[in-house]
């Protein structure tokens, strides 16, 4: 089985938004973090494979096969392995409730932390007005995006020269837009009141590219984040508690 020595076990691992396909996406990152964590359960939280770029340009290396690669090989081996479809992989959203080589195509499920705490696991475009009311406003901007990240890479390949680590110039210019902050909150705030209506514990979910762990009115908002910026996932310890990992800092501190 492809795993490194020295990797970490957890009980369950969420990662969102890699965006498998796409120029954007830090698959050696991503592959370098699948090969030292593993988990009981795995769950990818949407836009895994980003078929709005595959469509417009095929793009994929052969650190996108290592990746597809060692997500079969552990779901054959026993790991559970659930894939929740998003806006850029929602070709696959009429295949829920099927099985691909043991991984789970499901739009939504919910998961019970090992200190009983449910959350409910979704990708989160549903509460996304603007891909619900105005999808044409959500292709233009996710093609600002790309040029964005273009412009990233190359940022980022001078800083290695320089011999800096990796730096997401996108999430810091999202931080910093007002406009971009208020969607944040409005996304986290909806998100949460749908966990609170069905009456569970919390909501897991991606989409927005802001990996956040936080309480809004009594339930444990968590967003994993993503692999063309932040290179974040969210893992639960063994004794169900949460927590963020930033693999890029985690690489660095090595």
């Amino acid at each position: 089985m492809t795993i490194n020595q020295n990797f970490r076990k957890y009980r369950s691992i969420w990662i969102s938004d890699t965006h498998l396909g796409s120029r954007g996406c830090k698959a050696e990152f991503l592959l370098d973090f699948l090969q030292h964590n593993q988990a009981d359960h795995l769950y990818l939280v949407g836009d895994i494979v980003d078929g709005w770029a595959l469509r417009k340009r095929w793009y994929w290396d052969t650190f996108h096969d290592q990746i597809l690669h060692l997500v079969f090989e552990r779901a054959q081996r026993g790991t559970q392995v659930t894939y929740i479809s998003g806006n850029h992989d929602e070709f696959l959203r009429p295949f829920i409730h099927h099985q691909i080589t043991a991984i789970n195509l499901e739009d939504e499920v919910v998961h019970t932390t090992a200190d009983g705490r449910k959350f409910l696991v979704l990708h989160g475009d549903q509460f996304d007005g603007v891909m619900q009311f105005a999808r044409w406003l959500a292709v233009l901007g996710d093609w600002v995006y790309e040029r964005l990240l273009v412009a990233n890479s190359i940022y980022n390949r001078l800083r290695r020269r320089m011999g800096y680590p990796y730096w997401s110039l996108s999430a810091y210019l999202k931080h910093k837009t007002k406009s971009a902050v208020n969607f944040i909150s409005a996304f986290e705030e909806t998100l949460a009141k749908e966990a609170k209506k069905r009456q569970l514990d919390g909501i897991i979910c991606g989409h927005i590219h802001h990996a956040e762990i936080r309480e809004i009115d009594g339930i444990v908002y968590c967003n994993d984040g993503d692999w063309v910026e932040s290179c974040t996932a969210l893992v639960e310890e063994w004794d169900g508690s949460l927590h963020l990992v930033q693999w890029a800092d985690v690489r660095v501190a090595q």
